[in-house]
């Protein structure tokens, strides 16, 4: 019921801010009028004193005074009958605010509201916050605030602050959780992805030193391997890139996701892809985004400009691919990938929102595609529209 009161209140104040300046308007017009008259007789009085003390002749005040008065009459023939035509017209307006607006808007909130649903303050919704992420952070804040030697609730809520862009918060999240609970291959390795993505993606000495102890702990941990073979080629030292990264492909099976990826890396250093050859194991030439064995040969004979125009012509030909069977998944992660690779933001950004029409985020191929986008620093605003 006091639901209702206040909405009830809230139409009327609202009613009465939109209806003041039409009521207000008629009274102002009458008022407008009445002071032009007033200015005019006060103007006749002044031409008599100034005739009167010699300031002018009989001729200039005969004209002016014909003329202060022509306006004068002007001014008092506007007769009050004209106004009706505005009034009728601010009575539909007045009808309309009074009457139509409440129903319109009562109405739609009938329609999309849920005025059923019970008030639900912030401690009852952390008690029960479902999927809502921004409610999960808040009540592992509060737990954490009560209890910062909790390792684990710091180990659970970093990847979260990650997924979130909130990465200056999963960088301490990540320290504290290898802090109190120890370091780990993927506590070091979130940690690097934090170090980076605050660097705009450059792998930081820092960052290559927190990678460099992960490889210690796992020394086949193909995702150390790869930010460090990128330090490398940050760095401007592409024989060492393409070498970690051609030890990286031999390293991972023919199915590995992250594949493709290091091919690119590896053509893009002077190399030729690896695992392009179509009797592998697991291998399928027919995927979009593959190179095929030509595309090898002839990668070995290029120069790195011709071999970077090849890369992208490969890129453009799996988009319209994709355009025209938008039904593979796979490919559509090959091509977020690949933009994100050749620095192409806009496009990335563009094959994402394509792919996840074709997968939509409920899915787990959607969910995928938006943590892929999330760890390539892809924005993801408007994305699902």
């Amino acid at each position: 019921m006091l639901f209702w009161i206040l909405v009830a209140a809230l139409t009327a104040a609202l009613a009465v801010i939109l209806l003041y300046p039409l009521l207000r308007g008629a009274k102002a017009a009458d008022n407008i009028r009445a002071g032009e008259a007033a200015v005019y007789r006060d103007q006749l009085r002044e031409l008599d004193r100034d005739l009167d003390g010699g300031l002018i002749t009989s001729e200039e005040a005969d004209y002016a005074r014909a003329e202060i008065g022509r306006r004068l009459i002007a001014v008092s023939a506007e007769e009050p009958a004209e106004t009706p035509k505005p009034a009728r017209h601010h009575r539909f307006t007045e009808a309309f605010v009074l009457l139509v607006l409440p129903v319109l808007g009562l109405c739609l909130y009938l329609t999309t509201g849920r005025p059923d649903l019970p008030s639900q303050p912030l401690e009852a919704r952390l008690e029960n916050p479902g999927n809502d992420v921004a409610v999960l952070i808040t009540k592992a804040e509060r737990h954490l605030a009560e209890k910062p030697d909790d390792g684990k609730g710091w180990d659970v809520l970093a990847p979260i602050y990650f997924r979130t862009m909130r990465v200056n918060d999963a960088q301490v999240a990540y320290r504290n959780a290898i802090r109190l609970l120890g370091p780990s291959p993927v506590r070091l390795d979130g940690l690097a992805e934090t170090l980076m993505a605050v660097s705009d993606g450059v792998v930081t000495e820092e960052a290559r030193q927190v990678l460099e102890q992960s490889l210690t702990l796992q020394p086949d941990n193909p995702r150390a391997r790869f930010y460090i073979a990128l330090s490398m080629e940050q760095a401007g030292r592409p024989d060492e890139a393409r070498q970690a990264f051609e030890a990286l492909a031999k390293q991972s099976p023919s199915d590995a996701p992250w594949l493709p990826l290091v091919n690119q890396h590896i053509a893009m250093n002077g190399g030729a892809p690896a695992g392009a050859n179509p009797a592998a194991p697991g291998a399928n030439p027919s995927a979009p985004g593959n190179p095929t064995q030509e595309d090898v040969a002839a990668a070995e004979n290029m120069s790195a400009g011709d071999r970077q125009q090849m890369i992208r012509g490969m890129v453009e030909s799996l988009d319209a691919k994709l355009s025209e069977d938008p039904n593979n998944f796979e490919g559509w992660v090959r091509l977020v990938r690949s933009y994100a690779v050749l620095n192409d933001k806009d496009r990335a950004a563009g094959a994402l929102k394509r792919g996840l029409a074709a997968f939509p985020p409920p899915g787990e191929e959607g969910r995928q595609l938006l943590a892929l986008a999330r760890e390539l620093g892809i924005a993801t605003e408007g994305a699902t529209q």
